[in-house]
């Protein structure tokens, strides 16, 4: 049930922009003093809303210059199995993000790879040889052109 008001979204705006903005500049954009300000994001914390905080790195300044889509159709759905291919995904570093899906593809992988030879080792070396996966297809992203916004609010 969402019980926000009118200034726990705005507060909640406001952080999806910066969220290293400080109580007193959450407090000008309010009409709140810094101290209720602080307040409400701490309830907010508290209460979920906020899941945390985190810096937006540069991939290509980190070296990181394929990004890709990789999609995997599951050959078997056995639990033990499906643990085995789940583990392998949050272990690898090159896997930032991953969906389980409806329709054709059981999952969406989102990876970074410093080059195509990386990418090549990941679906083939890794993603392949699992004795749960059936197909893997990957799409490699050729621009990105608008980062992951803020949630609708």
């Amino acid at each position: 049930m969402n019980t926000l008001d009118d200034t726990d979204n705005r507060l909640l705006v406001a952080l999806q922009k910066d969220a290293q903005v400080t109580a007193e500049r959450l407090g000008e954009i309010l009409n709140l003093s810094p101290s209720q300000a602080g307040r409400r994001r701490q309830r907010l914390e508290a209460e979920g809303y906020i899941e945390g905080y985190r810096a937006r790195l540069s991939p290509t300044q980190l070296g990181l210059s394929v990004q890709a889509f990789v999609t995997v159709q599951m050959a078997t759905h056995a639990p033990e199995k499906v643990k085995t291919f789940t583990r392998t995904v949050e272990t690898r570093s090159e896997i930032i993000s991953a969906w389980t899906l409806t329709g054709e593809a059981d999952y969406l992988l989102r990876v970074y790879c410093v080059d195509l030879a990386a990418l090549h080792i990941l679906i083939h070396e890794v993603l392949l040889p699992n004795p749960a996966v059936a197909r893997v297809q990957s799409q490699i992203v050729m621009d990105h052109f608008k980062t992951d916004g803020p949630l609708p609010i």
